[in-house]
């Protein structure tokens, strides 16, 4: 099945007839990159499906009022960082009775995850990102793994790239700190 453009998705998604095959292009397009993205902030496979989907839910409702003022991508990722953020801070209101942080608990279910088929190096590397703040976790995910320009970081995460190149900087300086000392 061909790759369409964002262009065309947007296109199909304005004819009322094709708005359904609108958003499966849209979902087969960035179904994979976004769960990519979700999966390395809330860690969890089964949370990172929950996450995707509520995703998905939240860009087709809000297709309608996107502007173009941004690249779709952009807006897709603004989205799914959003959800994912909001998703954490639930699950750690929901965990008020543990005494452990959400980081730890990230940290216990990347251990335990099936689906993580990293060796050992890359777990540490994990959990080393793992003891970030959640915006450098993210800022760190999104250059390093993704190789995400900071000027498209700065559309998506709406900040100076100034402060992603600072927070960029003070993560990888602790995460190096991690690893030689554990």
């Amino acid at each position: 099945m061909p790759h369409y453009s964002d262009e065309e998705i947007l296109s199909l998604y304005r004819d009322e007839s094709s708005r359904n095959m609108a958003l499966h292009h849209l979902i087969q397009k960035y179904q994979q990159k976004l769960y990519w993205h979700i999966r390395k902030i809330v860690i969890s496979h089964d949370d990172t499906d929950d996450v995707l989907q509520n995703t998905f839910i939240k860009v087709w409702k809000g297709l309608a009022g996107f502007k173009e003022e941004s690249q779709l991508f952009t807006w897709l990722y603004r989205i799914a960082t959003n959800e994912s953020l909001t998703f954490l801070k639930q699950k750690a209101r929901a965990n008020t009775t543990s005494i452990h942080p959400i980081e730890y608990q990230l940290s216990k279910s990347l251990e335990s995850d099936t689906f993580f088929s990293g060796d050992e190096i890359q777990l540490k590397l994990q959990k080393a990102i793992l003891t970030l703040p959640e915006k450098q976790r993210i800022v760190f995910n999104m250059r390093y793994y993704d190789e995400t320009p900071y000027e498209q970081m700065s559309e998506i995460l709406e900040t100076s790239v100034g402060a992603l190149k600072a927070s960029y900087h003070i993560a990888a300086k602790k995460i190096e700190e991690f690893l030689v000392t554990n």
